[in-house]
């Protein structure tokens, strides 16, 4: 766990198995990620939708279902289900590790500690708001 908090530094993904910038299966460069994904993305896109930025995109290729979310949060937790091992879900389908994925959006970890990061300080009496949008289409 000694690796697993922000540090406040923001890294470039390109030619990075974070790269995502361009169409491509998550599970095809997983293995060049110890334990898989689990990573907040700085969002930082030009598309935009009613103030929302366009955070991510997932495509199943077999059915050509699509997944586009928006938010106006400044990042998003990718995660893509390394813990999970012979959990047992609807209909009695057994997921292994990998078998899912989150995508979380929200503030940067460990902001706090971080001065470089966008606040998530929600101070007395002040309301959060926080908006995402889902699209599904196919």
């Amino acid at each position: 766990m000694k690796n697993t908090i922000p540090t406040g530094e923001i890294m470039p993904v390109q030619d990075t198995p974070f790269d995502f910038t361009t169409e491509h299966k998550i599970g095809d460069r997983i293995s060049d990620v110890p334990g898989g994904y689990d990573h907040n993305y700085v969002l930082d896109s030009g598309d935009e939708k009613n103030g929302l930025k366009h955070a991510a995109k997932l495509k199943d290729p077999s059915s050509s279902r699509t997944l586009d979310l928006w938010t106006d949060a400044p990042g998003m937790q990718f995660y893509t289900a390394n813990y999970v091992n012979g959990i047992t879900g609807k209909g009695g389908a057994v997921y292994g590790k990998h078998a899912g994925v989150c995508l979380e959006t929200q503030g940067f970890p460990n902001a706090i500690n971080q001065p470089n990061f966008p606040s998530v300080v929600v101070q007395p009496g002040a309301k959060y708001k926080h908006a995402m949008l889902f699209e599904f289409s196919a």
